[in-house]
C-alpha cells in the first residue's frame, strides 16, 4: 500500500465516506496518486493486486462536494495527458461510490493479512490472532495510517535486508523516508543500535512514533521530522545500514547525500523504483562508487542492495 502526499485526517466516527477510485498500471501509479491527491485535496492511496498487477488508486471524502464532477474530469484529463506523454495508464476512469464506515474498515481487513519475513519477523494487523513461531519478532501495524505495511514489494525487500543485516550482528541503521516507521521498528526489534529514522511529513512522524510505542521500541529508536533535500551534505555520523525507499528522481537528486551516510563497510538499500528506471539509478550510484550486490524485481518494481567497491 502506498500513500501520496500528506496523511489523511478522516474522522473514523463519520458514518459514511465517499470513495473516488480508478484502476491503472504500476507504471502510472504515481501519476494517478498525484492526480487524485491534487484534484480532491485529500491523500490518495494505492493497492496492487499481486496476481493481476492491476493497481487500485483510491481517495476518501467525508462529504460529496458539488465540485466533484469537475474534479473527476480534471483527474481524467491529467491521466490522458500522461498517456499522450507515453505512459501506459490502463483504463484509469475515476468512479465514485458511497461507503458506510464499517464497510470501509472491513475492506482493509480483506486485503491485509499477516506476513512472515525470513522467519524472523511476523507482520500482522491488530485483528489477526496468528501467533509467532519461536524466536520470531512480531510487529503489529494496521494499514491506512501511513505508507509502509510490508505488503508492497519495495517495503518487503527492505525488510528482508533488515533481517539479513541484523542476522550478521546488526549495527547502526538509518531509515530515510520512514513513513509508518516499519523498517526502523523492525531494525530495533531485531537488535540494531542505534536506529535513526526521519520523514519530511510531520503526520507521518507522529504515526511512526505511535507505531513504535505500540510495538514497545520507542526507547530504542529516534524518529525525527526532516527533509532530505534540506539535510547537510556532510552527516554527523555514518550508518552500517541505510534504507532509502524513495522515488527514483529523489534518489538521483540526493545521491551523494545518501551515499555519505553509508559507513565504509555498510550496505545501502534503494527501493521504490520502477524497473524501467532502475538502470538509471544503478548507473548513477555505480558512478559514485556503489556496487549492486543484490536485486529483486517484482511486477513493475525493482529494489537493490549496494556496497562500496
Amino acid at each position: 500500500m502506498r500513500v501520496h502526499g500528506w496523511r489523511s485526517k478522516l474522522s473514523m466516527n463519520h458514518p459514511t465516506l465517499w470513495q473516488v477510485s480508478l484502476h491503472t498500471t504500476p507504471e502510472a501509479e504515481d501519476a494517478a496518486l498525484e492526480a487524485l491527491t491534487a484534484e480532491l485535496g485529500t491523500p490518495a492511496s494505492s493497492y496492487t493486486d499481486v496476481e493481476t498487477g492491476v493497481v487500485l488508486v483510491s481517495a476518501y471524502l467525508e462529504a460529496r462536494p458539488a465540485s466533484l464532477p469537475q474534479s473527476l474530469r480534471a483527474i481524467r484529463a491529467r491521466l490522458l495527458a500522461a498517456r499522450h506523454a507515453g505512459l501506459n495508464i490502463g483504463p484509469a476512469r475515476p468512479a465514485v461510490r458511497r461507503l458506510r464506515r464499517e464497510n470501509w474498515a472491513e475492506s482493509w481487513k480483506r486485503h491485509f493479512k499477516s506476513l512472515s519475513i525470513g522467519g524472523q519477523l511476523l507482520l500482522k494487523p491488530s485483528w489477526v490472532r496468528r501467533k509467532p513461531r519461536p524466536g520470531q519478532q512480531v510487529i503489529v501495524l494496521d494499514p491506512g495510517l501511513s505508507f509502509g505495511t510490508g505488503h508492497h514489494a519495495t517495503t518487503a525487500f527492505c525488510l528482508r535486508e533488515v533481517v539479513r543485516f541484523c542476522g550478521r550482528g546488526g549495527g547502526a541503521c538509518l531509515d530515510i523516508g520512514t513513513g509508518s516507521g516499519i523498517l526502523a521498528i523492525a531494525a530495533a526489534k531485531l537488535g540494531a543500535h542505534p536506529v535513526d529514522a526521519f520523514d519530511f511529513d510531520p503526520e507521518s512522524v507522529r504515526v511512526a512514533r505511535a507505531n513504535a510505542r505500540r510495538n514497545r521500541v520507542a526507547n530504542k529508536l529516534r524518529l525525527t521530522q526532516a527533509d532530505l533535500t534540506r539535510q547537510p551534505m556532510k552527516p554527523k555520523r555514518a550508518y552500517d545500514l541505510v534504507c532509502a525507499n524513495l522515488i527514483a528522481s529523489l534518489l538521483l537528486q540526493e545521491r551523494d547525500k545518501i551515499i555519505r551516510r553509508v559507513a565504509p563497510t555498510g550496505t545501502l538499500v534503494l527501493a521504490g523504483i520502477l524497473q524501467t528506471e532502475f538502470g538509471k539509478v544503478q548507473s548513477a550510484f555505480a558512478a559514485a562508487g556503489m556496487e549492486l550486490v543484490r536485486r529483486r524485481d517484482e511486477k513493475e518494481w525493482a529494489s537493490g542492495a549496494f556496497r562500496r567497491r
